[in-house]
């Protein structure tokens, strides 16, 4: 049976919602997808039949394996057209999420096998984020956020936690790319702002920004 583009939704958001233990409340769905909290209950009861998640009243929701595969196939088609859009059709990074907010919801799963042939089977999307594979697996990365290293650390720009265009073109406006080697010169004590080197060029980050940028050393 197909799913529906609210379930798919829904499925989405507990693919970036769900803990290491499987778990996401109701609260933090509501507050995620925008909506009042009843329909996400009468939802989650939907996915309880399922088999997609466990609802208990007034307990967290517990994410089945099922479910997590469920959402992490509807991420793999999310991140397939965002890496599709900037490898073939020359987007920039900053302009795909909304044009792949529309596309995943395709439901041939053709289309997404071809598209994956076409660019021959990528593991990552174009901000860095691991794309689930046909039975949902997903690699597991061992990044930390800049703003968490310290003071003469040279690391490797890996990935975002945030895709919004704004802060992508922020981004494309200092250099500051995928896979690019990153010196950390000087960490301000009063606003946590840092000073980085890319390619003996020097940039200044905001902490909002060192915060969304994930590295690996």
């Amino acid at each position: 049976m197909k799913t529906t583009l609210t379930e798919e939704n829904y499925l989405k958001a507990l693919f970036h919602l769900v803990d290491n233990e499987g778990k996401v409340t109701i609260n933090e769905l509501s507050k995620f997808l925008n909506v009042k909290m009843p329909s996400v209950n009468n939802m989650m009861k939907k996915f309880a039949e399922k088999k997609w998640v466990i609802y208990e009243t007034y307990k967290p929701l517990i994410v089945t394996e099922n479910g997590k595969r469920e959402a992490a196939l509807v991420v793999r088609k999310h991140r397939l057209t965002e890496m599709f859009l900037v490898k073939k059709m020359n987007f920039g990074w900053e302009n795909v999420h909304e044009i792949a907010e529309q596309l995943e919801h395709v439901h041939s799963q053709l289309f997404f096998d071809k598209m994956d042939e076409i660019l021959d089977y990528p593991k990552f999307d174009p901000h860095g984020e691991p794309i689930p594979d046909k039975d949902g697996n997903i690699i597991a990365q061992d990044l930390q956020k800049l703003s968490g290293c310290e003071e003469g650390e040279t690391v490797v720009f890996a990935s975002v936690t945030l895709s919004d265009d704004a802060f992508l073109t922020y981004l494309n406006d200092r250099k500051l790319l995928l896979n690019t080697k990153v010196k950390i010169i000087k960490i301000e004590s009063f606003d946590k702002s840092m000073t980085i080197e890319i390619d003996d060029k020097k940039e200044i980050l905001s902490k909002k920004a060192t915060e969304k940028i994930l590295v690996k050393k």
